[in-house]
């Protein structure tokens, strides 16, 4: 085993996927050893004290116990984690919002490659700010959570209540906060759509997507618009504007 190489703990319930995804990383990957496979939560547990590895790939949904249960267990994280999950939005939702890398079953070469390289150049001291994110996740609720914001400096974690309004701009997203702070991020629009849906967020134009928390009034007629809590205004677009005043609806009537 050369110097470089990574340590790699494959958590899995499923002897196949452990399998299979072995099989991927010796064939496709350079730089990685595994030195170890576990089918349990207790059982990697041990084996992460044993073996003390770099990077575990941990599988999240499990018969005795979930993947996010070993981080309560593991705490303080020293290694870094690639979730594998087959999709679950409930579970994807958590990873995403704490900027966390993770792979869908089946596993994709070039997904995993991507996301070798990512730990390869990680910062391990941001990673478990990231963890300790997820963890802290799992015990609020709604808009208490904090989501995790990549832009080209760092991650900023900040609460969803203080999300006014997010402005597509390219691949980019401008992120207007409460403090007047604004982050570009490095996802699109669509990305944050779909990561906050069911958080009070309403995409009223393909260019805007509003906190709901934050609408101060709604302006009908044929050029619609919302004033929200710092003063901004921005369009409603026509084919979204049904939709808008059904979730006006919904939020007053307290669904």
């Amino acid at each position: 085993m050369i110097k470089d190489d990574i340590r790699a703990i494959i958590v899995d319930d499923e002897e196949g996927a452990r399998e299979s995804l072995s099989i991927l990383l010796e064939k496709y990957v350079k730089g990685v050893k595994v030195v170890a496979k576990s089918d349990s939560i207790a059982s990697a547990m041990e084996k992460i004290r044993r073996y003390s590895p770099d990077l575990v790939f941990l599988d999240i949904e499990m018969p005795f116990g979930t993947g996010f249960e070993l981080l309560e267990r593991m705490k303080p994280i020293d290694f870094n984690i690639i979730f594998i999950t087959a999709y679950d939005h409930y579970a994807l939702k958590a990873i995403k919002f704490s900027a966390l890398d993770y792979l869908l079953k089946p596993v994709d070469i070039d997904e995993l490659t991507r996301a070798i390289d990512k730990h390869r150049k990680g910062n391990k001291d941001q990673s478990s700010e990231n963890y300790q994110n997820l963890i802290d996740n799992e015990q609020l609720e709604g808009n208490q959570k904090k989501i995790g914001i990549a832009d080209t400096s760092g991650i900023d974690f900040v609460k969803i209540q203080n999300i006014i309004r997010c402005e597509s701009d390219g691949n980019y997203t401008k992120i207007y906060l409460t403090n007047g702070k604004k982050i570009l991020a490095s996802k699109t629009l669509g990305e944050f759509e779909s990561m906050l849906d069911g958080d009070g967020f309403y995409r009223i134009h393909r260019s805007h997507l509003i906190n709901l928390l934050h609408l101060k009034k709604y302006h009908k007629g044929e050029h619609s618009y919302v004033e929200l809590s710092d003063g901004t205004k921005a369009d409603v677009s026509r084919r979204k504007k049904s939709g808008f005043v059904e979730a006006i609806e919904e939020l007053n009537s307290g669904h």
